[in-house]
């Protein structure tokens, strides 16, 4: 594993972290190998064979992508907003960011509540 930071420094979950980034990049690797493989087989059974095989990396996938959204507060944010949804995906933070200017000023005053400051 090629640690950027010297490896006494970082915690255990720190190096669990990046286990499991690098192990998800692996993943998305194989994902690519095996689905460029189902597109170019020409034998139907092997096609299904490598389908199967991809499929299955899509599951440790995301079984690791869980593991991270438990173990790193930033996934789990991020994942919240832009998972199970049909918005415009380059839209998604735009609304977010609305909702949230609603939320701090929910009488659309402009003032946060506290009136006038002259």
């Amino acid at each position: 594993m090629a640690y950027h930071e010297p490896v006494e420094e970082l915690q255990a979950i720190d190096r669990d972290i990046h286990r499991a980034l690098n192990s998800l990049k692996e993943e998305i690797e194989a994902i690519d190998w095996y689905h460029q493989r189902v597109v170019t087989a020409s034998d139907p059974e092997l096609k299904a064979l490598v389908a199967h095989n991809r499929d299955e990396e899509i599951e440790h996938a995301c079984m690791a992508l869980e593991w991270l959204r438990r173990n790193m507060p930033a996934w789990d944010a991020q994942l919240r907003m832009y998972l199970f949804t049909d918005a415009p995906i380059t839209e998604i933070e735009e609304g977010a960011e609305g909702e949230e200017a609603d939320a701090a000023d929910p009488a659309g005053r402009g003032d946060l509540g506290i009136g006038s400051l002259k």
